[in-house]
């Protein structure tokens, strides 16, 4: 089983899906780690990525997720903010099962302020929400839960 959490950028997805992975025993990916040196030189400098530039990116996640799949499961913290991402996300993979973690503009913004040591700025923020394609499948969640109730949803979700 292969479990995606996503949304924008400090809506919790390394949060949600490190707990997630420790309740569940699956491992934990986070997608930023796959990034070419290209791409987070491009985000340090405050320049949002174009679909060229993600790409490779997403083709390698693509092949790690059937891998993962195969051995067991995991699962992945990624933005995936575009249908046409999700699609290159999910192919070939059999079970699949997407979380959304969804909150207001003002309430992310305030929690990417406070970040340190992460290359995507808050000024960012705003090109994530105009890219976001909301997933009209999947759980959705609402990130003012604690990340405990957010566990217990996605489980019984499930």
């Amino acid at each position: 089983m292969i479990i995606q959490v996503i949304g924008v950028s400090g809506c919790g997805k390394t949060t949600i899906a490190r707990k997630l992975s420790e309740s569940m025993g699956l491992p934990y990916y986070d997608a930023d780690d796959f990034h070419p040196q290209a791409n987070i030189d491009k985000m340090s400098n405050g320049q949002p990525l174009n679909d060229e530039d993600r790409a490779s990116w997403l083709a390698t996640l693509s092949m790690n997720l059937q891998q993962w799949e195969q051995e067991g499961g995991a699962i992945l913290a990624c933005s995936a903010l575009k249908e046409k991402y999700r699609k290159v996300l999910a192919r070939g993979l059999d079970h699949c099962h997407w979380v959304f973690l969804s909150g207001s503009y003002e309430l992310i913004l305030e929690r990417m302020n406070k970040r340190k040591d992460h290359y995507m700025s808050g000024e960012m923020l705003k090109s994530q929400f105009e890219a976001l394609e909301v997933p009209a499948y999947g759980i959705h969640i609402d990130i003012q839960k604690s990340p405990e109730e957010i566990i217990e949803k996605i489980k019984s979700s499930l």
